[in-house]
C-alpha cells in the first residue's frame, strides 16, 4: 500500500467532484393562439435538479490514533475498513457525475465518537449537505437521530445489520440486511420450495441471544403460514432421536458459533450417509456462515443454503472493469468494503443527479443491481427506508453460487 495515497486519502476532507454538466436548453414561449376547446396535457412534475449536490461522508478513520511518518504497513492495515469504504465510495460518485452533476463531497473523521459527531453539528458544509453516509456504526447512529430528525436530514447506515427499530430514526436508510429479513428468506424459500405433506421443518436453536434473534423470525413465519410441521431442538443430538425415516428434513441451525456449528454439521452429514439407510435432510444455516469455513463436501451433501446481503461476481463485466479502475486509482486490490462503497456511492449520486431535490421520493421506485449486492427501498414511516434486497447462496461445486 503507497502511503502517500494513504496520506491524501485520510486528509481530504473535502474532495470536489466535478463532471461536465450537459447545458439544457430552454424552448422559447409559443405564443401561437391555442383552440380554446382543446383539452391540456396533463402537466408533468418539473424536477429541481441540483447545481451542485452536497453528501457529507461520516467515517472512523481515528486520525489521532495514526502516525503516518512512522506507521507501518500492518498499522495502516488496521485502518483498511473506513479507507477501502472511502476510496470505493469516490469511485462510485465519479462515475455518477458522469450523469451531469458536481458533487461536493465533506469527509470527516468521526473517530468513533459521538462527541466528534456533535461538532459537525455547527459546520456549515455538513449543515447544507444533501445527504449524510454513516455514521458507520450503530451507536453514532443512535447518535445523530436527533440531528437527523429535528432537520429532517436523510442518513445513510452503510454497514450496520442493525435493525432500525433500534435505531429509531424515520429518517434512516438502511443498506444491509438486518437478521429478521434474513430469517423471513429463509423461512419463505422453505414455505415455496418444501411439500408440507412429507416436509418436517427443524429449528436447531442452542438459544444464546443472537441464536434466537435468527430464529424468531423463521418460527414466526413459520407459525403464521401453519401448513409445516415445526419441530426445535437444541441440538442435532436431541433432534436424532426424534427422527422419522421416509420424511424429508429441512433443518435451520440458527447459530454461527463454530465451535457448535461445526459438530452439529458433522452429526447432520453422519445422520444422512448412514450406510443403513440415511435420512433426507437439507441444512440451511446462519448468515454468518458466508464468512466461515465447514468442510465443503459435507456442507454440499447436505445441500446447505444460507441468504447473504454480499456476493461479488468477479466475472462480470461490472466487476472486472471496477478492480482495474480501482488497481490504476490506487495501486492495489479493492476489498469487500470497497464494492460496498462503489455501490452506495454510484446508487445516490445517481439519484441526486436525476431526481435533484425530490431524491427522496424515488428511493422505493429506484431498484439497482450492485457489485455486491441490489437495493430495493420498502419505506416505514417510523423506521425509514429499508433495503429489503439479498439473496440465496448454495454450496455447489465447492463454491457458494446465487440460487435467488
Amino acid at each position: 500500500m503507497n502511503l502517500k495515497k494513504v496520506y491524501w486519502v485520510l486528509f481530504s476532507s473535502v474532495v470536489i467532484l466535478s463532471a461536465c454538466s450537459p447545458k439544457v436548453l430552454t424552448p422559447k414561449a409559443d405564443n401561437t393562439k391555442k383552440t380554446e376547446n382543446k383539452e391540456k396535457p396533463a402537466e408533468k412534475k418539473t424536477i429541481k435538479k441540483f447545481s451542485q449536490a452536497g453528501i457529507s461522508l461520516l467515517v472512523p478513520f481515528k486520525l489521532d490514533e495514526l502516525n503516518l511518518k512512522t506507521a507501518s504497513k500492518a498499522d495502516i492495515e488496521k485502518y483498511a475498513m473506513p479507507i477501502d469504504f472511502y476510496q470505493g465510495f469516490k469511485l462510485g460518485l465519479d462515475s455518477a457525475a458522469a450523469t451531469g452533476v458536481n458533487f461536493k463531497l465533506n469527509v470527516f473523521d468521526t473517530q468513533d465518537d459521538n462527541a466528534h459527531i456533535s461538532m459537525l453539528y455547527k459546520n456549515e458544509r455538513f449543515k447544507q449537505s444533501n445527504l449524510l453516509i454513516g455514521p458507520v456504526f450503530p451507536d453514532g447512529l443512535r447518535f445523530i437521530s436527533t440531528y437527523s430528525k429535528e432537520n429532517n436530514a436523510l442518513v445513510v447506515s452503510p454497514l450496520a445489520a442493525t435493525n432500525p427499530a433500534e435505531i429509531n430514526n424515520p429518517n434512516l436508510i438502511s443498506i444491509v440486511n438486518n437478521v429478521d429479513l434474513h430469517g423471513k428468506k429463509i423461512a419463505a424459500y422453505i414455505s415455496k420450495e418444501y411439500n408440507p405433506a412429507n416436509t418436517i421443518i427443524v429449528i436447531i436453536n442452542p438459544k444464546k441471544t443472537e441464536d434466537e434473534s435468527f430464529a424468531t423470525p423463521i418460527r414466526t413465519y413459520l407459525q403464521a403460514n401453519g401448513k409445516f410441521i415445526v419441530q426445535e431442538y437444541a441440538s442435532a443430538y436431541t433432534f436424532e432421536t426424534k427422527m422419522i425415516k421416509g420424511k424429508q428434513y429441512a433443518v435451520i441451525v440458527t447459530s454461527s458459533d463454530r465451535a457448535f456449528v461445526l459438530p452439529t454439521i458433522e452429526k447432520l452429514y453422519k445422520l444422512k450417509t448412514l450406510a443403513s439407510g440415511g435420512y433426507n435432510i437439507n441444512l440451511f444455516g446462519h448468515p454468518n456462515w458466508v464468512k466461515q469455513n465447514y468442510p465443503t463436501e459435507k456442507v454440499q451433501a447436505l445441500n446447505t443454503i444460507i441468504s447473504s446481503s454480499y456476493k461479488v461476481d468477479y466475472k462480470s463485466p461490472g466487476t472486472i472493469a471496477f478492480i482495474k479502475k480501482y488497481r490504476y486509482q490506487y495501486g492495489f486490490e479493492p476489498g469487500e468494503y470497497a464494492f460496498k462503497g462503489f455501490d452506495i456511492g454510484f446508487y445516490f449520486g445517481r439519484l441526486l443527479s436525476s431526481y435533484g431535490e425530490d431524491f427522496r421520493d424515488y428511493l422505493t421506485k429506484e431498484k439497482y443491481k450492485g457489485l455486491h449486492n441490489s437495493f430495493s427501498f420498502i419505506h416505514d414511516e417510523k423506521l425509514g427506508y429499508i433495503n429489503t434486497s439479498l439473496m440465496l447462496l448454495k454450496y455447489k461445486n465447492f463454491a457458494l453460487t446465487a440460487i435467488d
